[in-house]
């Protein structure tokens, strides 16, 4: 069985994937409609002062990028975690908050960014501003830093230091100049002259100093300044759960699944699906397949009779065609219907099979040798007194008197009548041998209903008085291995083997001819390719037929 074989067979569990999809979608739906909801913002902040630089090298930001790696594992460490639950009064141990905290450095960027996910958004905000707060008052740069203050009041009495000396120094300049302006001779005008230029000289660099220092107090380009250029947004929708995404996953996991069980059945399933398993499991010609035929009673079951143009109509024409034209030089007169087991639908099988004989003008005489569980005089409303069994009793053959009308042209029905406590042997009595010759003589077909061949042996004594056998076997239900062991004790009592039928083919699935004839004998608008979805319905109906 190739691929499609197993994909066609999945089809017949379409009810399981579909309620699989459907239950898989409903559970995810209904779990994500429980969950909290997840709210996420994000702060973020600048490492160092790289940026402001007009021309800044490699190792800068080389240096703010490493800066920023580090800060974000410092982020999610225990003293800034912990300030920031004293600081808000979180209800929670700095290890739970460290989970809902992510912390990272965007690549090749200075930038840091804190992210925070809670199931109040302005909690959220709240929890990610002061992580960023923290971070920055435990940065060496921050101005609460105990050893930059130290520093800064250090740096402070040096700029009024250095801002009272250039102011001095601003005015030992303009006093210079004035006397410049009133000097006379050259030597004291180049004396002013080197004075001047050696205060201002000494001013550009107080002043030079005096910015660095202001600098350095502000901050200045130290790498560890950091900065926060995005606070953290109040964000009205969450991330999680995503009922959407959650529902598609889920409805896809529960197909994929259904599919996959649905294909494993299907591997695992020993049972005849088409034609072809026929030819390619047993090696033995398939003479065709016969649809499930719906219906309540055995009449509905004649589906020869009452609807002569359908496509199940159409399979037996089909088989009764394969049949004369395996011997046309020597045609097969007689004939056994069996099957493996009970209710495969072997005596439906015979009685159409002897409808359609009987519709192409041939002389046909069906035999119910069932002589355990007859169904033949049911199916066609006959008494089933006067039959084989009185018949193989009776000193003369007297058939004109046995034989019961069924009412259709050119067929004659032989009940099994009472039922005997030694089926196995009289159908193996000489007697049985001289009927089977003598209807041989009155009909150009006998049809012989015999019981299943792994149930009693009657199929395999008959066989021998016959020109051939033929076995029914019903689809998605016989195994392999059974029908093997039927086809093996054949075998064994060189029974001629014409071929077997496929029975109860699922609608749609079987029939070579299905939905090519109408009930009118006209093509209708579907083919049976087109059609295949016409048999998913079928694959529901496990009820039990009578005689199939």
């Amino acid at each position: 069985m190739d691929i499609i074989q197993y994909l066609k067979g999945a089809l017949r569990w379409w009810w399981l994937i579909l309620l699989s999809t459907t239950i898989a979608a409903v559970a995810s739906y209904l779990a994500s409609t429980q969950q909290p909801r997840i709210y996420q913002t994000t702060t973020t902040i600048l490492v160092g002062q790289v940026i402001q630089k007009a021309n800044p090298d490699g190792s800068d930001f080389a240096l703010t990028e490493q800066l920023a790696e580090s800060y974000a594992q410092i982020a999610r460490r225990q003293p800034v975690l912990q300030a920031t639950v004293d600081a808000l009064g979180l209800d929670m141990g700095w290890q739970d908050l460290q989970w809902r905290v992510n912390a990272y450095s965007i690549p090749r960027t200075q930038l840091l960014g804190i992210t925070v996910q809670d199931i109040s958004p302005e909690r959220a905000v709240a929890i990610a501003d002061e992580i960023a707060h923290q971070l920055i008052l435990q940065s060496p740069a921050s101005p609460n830093n105990k050893a930059r203050q130290d520093r800064g009041q250090f740096v402070q009495n040096q700029l009024v230091e250095l801002e009272g000396r250039i102011q001095k120094a601003q005015e030992q300049v303009k006093e210079l100049q004035a006397k410049l302006d009133t000097a006379l001779s050259a030597r004291e005008i180049k004396d002013l002259q080197a004075q001047i230029a050696d205060l201002e000289t000494l001013t550009d660099k107080w002043q030079t100093t005096y910015t660095g220092l202001l600098d350095f107090l502000q901050g200045g380009d130290s790498p560890n300044y950091l900065t926060v250029i995005e606070p953290a947004q109040l964000s009205s929708t969450p991330i999680s759960p995503n009922v959407k995404l959650n529902v598609l996953l889920a409805a896809a996991v529960g197909f994929v699944l259904a599919v996959g069980a649905a294909l494993l059945l299907e591997y695992l399933d020993n049972t005849f699906k088409s034609v072809d398993d026929l030819g390619t499991s047993l090696g033995l010609t398939a003479l065709g397949s016969i649809e499930r035929i719906s219906g309540n009673d055995y009449k509905d079951k004649l589906i020869t009779v009452h609807d002569l143009f359908s496509p199940t109509a159409e399979s037996y024409r089909l088989i009764r065609s394969n049949i004369q034209f395996m011997s046309v030089d020597q045609p097969t007169k007689s004939m056994v219907i069996t099957s493996s087991n009970p209710g495969e639908g072997k005596s439906m099988t015979a009685a159409n099979l002897a409808i359609i004989m009987a519709q192409a003008e041939l002389k046909t005489i069906l035999v119910d040798a069932d002589l355990r569980r007859p169904t033949l005089h049911k199916v066609f409303g006959a008494p089933n007194l006067g039959g084989l069994t009185d018949l193989l009793r009776s000193p003369e053959f007297e058939l004109n008197s046995y034989m019961k009308n069924t009412g259709i042209e050119n067929l004659q029905l032989l009940t099994s009548g009472p039922l005997p406590p030694n089926p196995a042997e009289l159908l193996g009595s000489q007697r049985m041998a001289q009927l089977v010759q003598l209807l041989e003589e009155m009909a150009d077909v006998i049809i012989f209903d015999s019981p299943p061949v792994l149930a009693v042996t009657d199929a395999l004594v008959l066989a021998k008085r016959t020109d051939g056998v033929i076995m029914v076997t019903q689809a998605n239900r016989t195994r392999r291995d059974v029908t093997k062991e039927a086809l093996k004790r054949l075998n064994q009592v060189t029974a001629n083997l014409l071929g077997i039928i496929l029975n109860q083919v699922p609608r749609g699935g079987g029939g070579q001819y299905a939905q090519y004839y109408s009930r009118s004998g006209q093509r209708p608008v579907h083919s049976r390719q087109s059609s295949w979805w016409r048999r998913l319905p079928i694959f529901l109906r496990r009820r039990r037929i009578p005689g199939q």
